[in-house]
């Protein structure tokens, strides 16, 4: 009885660990930029269905993509510049980046709903 009791106590505490949720990686949950997997969507901020442009030229990717939200414009601008660093970006200015012969440039344009981002992406 004491052995059957000690079984079905291990196949409850088994499945309670399967059933039990996982912790979730913030870095997993991020959304990133179509043609750009190193790029994250900021919360808030939508991308432009079939706005993005994407080329591999022999200098180097280049990539033209927008997206949009109800953001302030000062809202992106920190976000990216937070966030870039972490991957590797070196601002140049506020709305320029740089790394590994790439340069990350983002047109932040206020509108009545929307907010509205152009990011390019070019060799340097």
């Amino acid at each position: 009885m004491l052995r059957r009791s000690l079984g079905l106590l291990l196949v409850l505490f088994a499945l309670a660990l399967l059933l039990a949720p996982l912790p979730r990686d913030a870095a997993a949950e991020a959304a990133f930029l179509a043609g750009v997997e190193d790029l994250p969507l900021m919360p808030g901020l939508s991308e432009v269905d079939g706005a993005a442009t994407v080329f591999d030229a022999p200098q180097g990717r280049i990539v033209e993509t927008f997206a949009a939200g109800a953001v302030a414009p000062a809202e992106v601008e920190r976000f990216y510049a937070q966030t870039l660093p972490e991957l590797g970006w070196i601002a140049a200015s506020a709305r320029e980046f740089r790394r590994e012969g790439e340069k990350l440039t983002l047109e932040i344009t206020p509108g009545a709903d929307a907010t509205t981002v152009r990011f390019t992406l070019a060799p340097q």
